[in-house]
């Protein structure tokens, strides 16, 4: 999780994070990882539930690690978990082709920090 990578939505930076929590969450819903990235890395037209959980789950998981690491920073104010609802419309709102592209990068990022240790 070194090369970071963010979305700003209404003035917030939020970090996307794809860790071994994410992972845990979308095999849950989805069985495995490669079953839920052909849901999201269709060109026509990537399944919408399929991205806002992927991204709900990456964003959330970005927000607490933020929250934890800046517990106890002066003029830090933590931020609150979203809701699948508030990711679609930030989805809405950043676009669905740019936030699907931070998604698999952030995946792809995560692969490949993962493969050099």
């Amino acid at each position: 999780m070194k090369d970071k990578i963010s979305l700003t939505w209404k003035g917030v930076d939020y970090n996307l994070v794809f860790n071994l929590n994410v992972m845990e969450e979308i095999q849950e819903e989805y069985g495995s990882v490669s079953a839920w990235g052909e849901l999201t890395d269709n060109e026509k037209e990537p399944n919408a539930r399929a991205v806002i959980f992927g991204l709900t789950a990456m964003l959330n998981e970005g927000i607490d690690i933020d929250n934890e690491d800046n517990q106890g920073v002066e003029g830090y104010v933590p931020k609150r978990m979203l809701s699948c609802k508030q990711v679609g419309r930030l989805l809405t709102d950043v676009g669905m082709e740019e936030a699907t592209q931070r998604l698999n990068d952030t995946v792809i990022n995560a692969v490949k920090s993962d493969e050099k240790k």
